[in-house]
């Protein structure tokens, strides 16, 4: 009954993959907090405009010099264009020749309540068509970079995934050698991602949750990696009692009684830590946390209730060839004695305890030295795609030819008495090419602003004047910038606009893409400050009430730290010198923190829930050698698989994705290898039982 109640979520949840795309939300302006400038003047946009429109910055180039037979195809398309679903009626500028006759420039308005990336998509679907050779063209500014990171997460629901699950399943292929267990441990981890799914995007649907590529991304290789290593730990823990107990009920109720204090432990530290994301300001920091909490409890709920029920139902056929006899000797039984790889270490361990933890110490903190080049300050939107990005090249061809245009315009909104006031700043800031007003009187929409105030603009028959358009007492008014407006100098210019503006007392409101940027890496901060420290704290104290110990979790903690220190060490020479990454968000750091302390703290729980139980019947000492030989080959197993299916999203063309997938897989490793199974354990046997202080234990134990 168990598992055809698993098998029908695993049906209910397969649809769900087909609507992510209807649900997810792309755009970073969704992401901020409701509070950000940026936020407040998106949403007061429409109400200037008319409509709430998207900005696609059209450039034609040839490098020989614009033709006239190019531009009759030019005018051609802007005819075509305008008629496109999707483009905003009336908003599509005529072509602009640049000054050196290489290129034209258009600027389409699209609906935003239709994807901007479908219309991109037709758009250049024409191009590719019907553009005579040779004219090259781009789609470029907002518009283009949100088809352009919609694209690149194209593949989230085939290639990631299909990656993931061969890796994951040659991995338990080579640590079971056999031909169904595989398949039952992956199979359990597929149905909980389902589970997971058909959840989360019900809960998006009714806007309870913001989903996003990069947070399916992850709760993708989340789910799958978690429940794989639940899994692991339960299948050993099976594995175990089925040479105890001839009967396969008795072996599950011992494996599940053995295996649900570490496994709910684990899971929960996890679950713990992502929901100290909800009090982040980044809204898609603040939806990641429930989300992939969600998958947590779907990877908990499938490992220890599907799972068994799949494994008591093969018995020791899940096993074959290499089943368990009942009877069979542990190898756990003779500790240090043994023979093989874990108990080699036991003795290595046993021998030179303090040498051991000491040179582990000092190889972490010379890896954390690279922290020292960390760039981590933020980065442009259009480095989001790694590779081509058409919006990116795009944007070079605008520098390069209008220079004096290429910039995305910085939205104002101030109170409509302010104008000359705010006008007169904006005018005066360095990197400020032109100033224009909303209005309904031109034919443009905008009117000129200069130094002697609001200009009249030309149209089709001479000079329009017009008054600008005020609501609520409310006008807007848009900066043309000299950068880009994606640009590290296009965001230093509206930090001085907010500047000057907060000292001059004036209740200015700016928006636009710079700003946009700028609120996210600021909220990216501010979370990284807070959630950091706090997932610390969470942590520390589930480990105090699971071990019953002050010592042992606090160490613990402090392994951990220093072993994420040296993952992100090693990753940043590695981002800035090998992979040449142009630096990466200040979120980078934070996710990492999270996932390696959440998750590298689970490896820590595997081993010292076991060398407790072991050491209240063997001592503390004997008890660290056996924990460490009965728990060393699933532990690095787990390690492996969970490294693998985060590697998984390397082959995304993702900076965000690939700098976590790196950050992750490597220090997971570094963790499972160095920490589990060297440095912990050393200095635990070095310290004795004193590691269980302040507990009955650290007092009675020998």
């Amino acid at each position: 009954m168990l598992i055809l109640v698993w098998f029908a979520v695993f049906g209910a949840g397969g649809s769900a993959f087909g609507q992510v795309n209807d649900v997810a939300e792309n755009d970073q302006v969704q992401h901020l907090p409701a509070s950000a400038d940026a936020t407040q003047v998106h949403e007061l946009e429409p109400e200037f405009r008319g409509d709430d429109v998207v900005p696609a910055v059209i450039v034609f180039e040839r490098d020989a010099g614009v033709t006239d037979a190019d531009r009759t195809a030019i005018d051609d398309a802007v005819d075509h264009i305008s008629g496109i679903t999707g483009v905003d009626d009336d908003g599509v500028s005529p072509a602009i020749m640049s000054d050196d006759g290489e290129a034209m420039q258009v600027v389409a308005m699209l609906d935003a309540s239709i994807k901007p990336a479908d219309t991109v998509e037709k758009i250049r679907a024409y191009f590719a068509d019907e553009l005579p050779g040779g004219l090259d063209a781009a789609v470029a500014g907002p518009a283009g970079l949100s088809a352009d990171i919609v694209d690149a997460f194209s593949g989230l629901d085939g290639l990631l995934l299909i990656v993931a699950l061969a890796v994951v399943l040659v991995i338990l292929i080579i640590v079971y050698r056999s031909p169904l267990l595989p398949f039952i441990v992956l199979g359990t981890s597929l149905v909980a991602l389902t589970g997971a799914m058909f959840t989360v995007v019900e809960l998006a649907k009714h806007d309870i949750v913001v989903l996003s590529g990069q947070t399916q991304g992850i709760l993708m290789i989340l789910v799958i990696g978690a429940a794989t290593d639940y899994s692991l730990l339960y299948v050993s823990r099976y594995r175990e009692a089925l040479r105890d107990y001839e009967r396969k009920w008795e072996a599950s109720w011992v494996a599940l009684r053995g295996g649900l204090p570490a496994i709910l432990a684990s899971g929960g530290t996890v679950i713990a830590g992502l929901l100290c994301l909800l009090l982040s300001e980044l809204n898609s920091n603040k939806a990641l946390g429930p989300v992939a909490a969600i998958g947590i409890v779907f990877a908990l709920l499938a490992s220890l209730t599907l799972l068994p029920a799949l494994l008591m139902w093969a018995g020791r056929v899940a096993f074959w060839p290499l089943r368990p006899k009942y009877g069979d000797e542990h190898n756990m039984d003779k500790g240090a004695d043994g023979r093989g790889l874990w108990p080699a270490v036991a003795r290595l361990v046993k021998r030179r305890p303090r040498t051991i933890w000491i040179v582990s110490t000092l190889v972490l903190a010379a890896a954390a030295f690279g922290l020292v080049g960390l760039k981590a300050d933020g980065v442009s939107q259009s480095e989001f795609v790694i590779g081509h990005s058409e919006a990116r090249e795009g944007q070079k061809v605008l520098d390069d030819h209008f220079p004096e245009s290429a910039g995305t315009p910085a939205v104002i909104i101030a109170n409509d008495d302010q104008l000359d006031a705010v006008s007169d700043t904006v005018l005066s800031t360095n990197g400020v090419g032109s100033l224009a007003v909303i209005s309904d009187d031109s034919p443009s929409g905008t009117l000129p602003v200069t130094e002697d105030g609001v200009q009249p603009t030309h149209g089709p028959t001479g000079p329009v004047e017009g008054e600008p358009k005020v609501v609520d007492g409310q006008v807007m008014l848009q900066a043309t910038l000299e950068a880009p407006g994606d640009s590290v100098e296009a965001e230093e210019v509206v930090r001085d606009l907010r500047s000057q503006f907060d000292e001059s007392g004036n209740d200015v409101l700016v928006g636009g893409v710079a700003a946009t940027a700028i609120d996210t890496i600021d909220a990216s901060v501010h979370d990284r400050n807070l959630v950091i420290p706090l997932v610390l704290v969470v942590i520390l104290i589930i480990l105090m009430l699971l071990l019953r110990s002050i010592l042992a979790p606090v160490l613990l903690v402090l392994t951990v730290v220093l072993s994420f220190a040296s993952a992100l060490g090693v990753s940043s020479i590695v981002f800035n010198d090998v992979l040449k990454f142009p630096g990466a968000d200040p979120s980078v750091p934070m996710f990492g923190f999270v996932f390696l302390v959440a998750l590298g703290i689970d490896y820590n729980i595997f081993l010292m829930t076991r060398v407790r139980e072991e050491s209240v019947l063997h001592g503390t000492r004997e008890g660290i050698t056996r924990g460490l030989v009965a728990t060393g080959g699933v532990i690095t197993s787990a390690g492996i698989v969970l490294a693998a299916t985060f590697a998984a999203l390397g082959v995304l063309p993702v900076l965000f994705l690939a700098q976590i997938s790196f950050i992750v897989a490597f220090g997971v490793l570094l963790d499972t290898i160095i920490v589990r199974s060297l440095l912990v354990p050393s200095l635990s046997y070095d310290i004795g039982k004193a590691i269980w202080w302040p507990s009955k234990l650290s007092r009675t134990l020998n």
